[in-house]
């Protein structure tokens, strides 16, 4: 079989498990080849994700390294067997190849945690929000409406808690018309029973490094937890286990300086009690004369 050109993201971070697991052993390449029936060049290059590896072959590799735990190696057969298509295959000439990763990884994910800066989080963006964002490219805006069906679609179940600056939700893109809407959306949102939203204010006295967006995609197993986050390069996937912990608790802290959830079955914020509903309201009410 022919060495891949384009490498996809669950290919890459599918070589890095099987690096991580035999390093974890100390074996060389050449000695888990010899094990598996394969050359140490085949090695290095299935680690490297430039060559795919047969499901017979990733359980003998899992044996090999002594990893018993269910979860994790029902995560891997399906890293494993994915052929990489899905409804965003369709959209490949028209959105950046990291979006296209980016949906896979949802498309698998069993829960997910977002922080957003000065955009309101895309799986929660009306049409019009996202049509200013993405400049009115049509099929980029139809790509992310067709990502939120993940957690809109009448049968999602699929848990997202969403930590959003108030930054975001006073940035004017598209006038207040559109943002009045969006936070219409906001409050939607959150009457579903798996999506739960915080707002984290102006006035936080704490600092938790509060400068970087990211998604932490939760997957089977907390070792194939996955982490985009953007930088001034585009976005990038993490999925190095210090490096996702280190997300993980940045999140937790995140949640716990924010305003207490969303509440949109509520009849209205306590006067003694600042939550986000009360944040969303207020800069709402804000937008009425504008």
């Amino acid at each position: 079989m022919g060495l891949r050109g384009v490498i996809s993201e669950r290919q890459r971070r599918f070589g890095e498990e099987l690096h991580r697991l035999r390093e974890a052993t100390g074996m060389s390449g050449p000695e888990i080849g010899e094990l598996m029936g394969m050359k140490g060049p085949a090695v290095s290059h299935t680690e490297a994700g430039r060559l795919s590896l047969n499901i017979e072959r990733l359980h003998v590799w899992l044996d090999v390294c002594d990893m018993t735990d269910p979860d994790y190696r029902a995560g891997m057969a399906a890293m494993c067997q994915s052929s990489g298509r899905g409804w965003w295959s369709a959209y490949r000439p028209h959105v950046v190849p990291e979006a296209l990763d980016l949906a896979e990884f949802e498309a698998a994910a069993t829960s997910y945690s977002n922080y957003q800066t000065h955009l309101i989080p895309g799986l929660l963006q009306t049409k019009a929000y996202s049509e200013v964002i993405h400049e009115y490219a049509e099929k980029k805006v139809e790509f992310r409406l067709r990502r939120q069906q993940r957690i809109t679609a009448e049968d999602a179940t699929t848990p997202f808690r969403a930590v959003i600056h108030e930054g975001a939700l006073r940035m004017m893109y598209g006038g207040p018309a559109v943002m009045r809407d969006q936070l219409n959306h906001l409050i939607d949102m959150a009457r579903l029973p798996h999506v739960t939203i915080q707002i984290l204010p102006f006035d936080c006295t704490v600092y938790a490094s509060t400068d970087t967006a990211f998604m932490l995609m939760h997957g089977t197993h907390p070792r194939l937890d996955t982490v985009m986050f953007e930088n001034p390069h585009g976005p990038t996937f993490l999925g190095d286990p210090a490096g996702v912990a280190a997300f993980r608790r940045k999140f937790d802290r995140l949640k716990g300086m924010a305003l207490p959830p969303l509440d949109a079955a509520a009849p209205g914020p306590s006067a003694a009690f600042r939550d986000s509903w009360g944040m969303i309201q207020h800069i709402r009410y804000k937008l009425l004369g504008r």
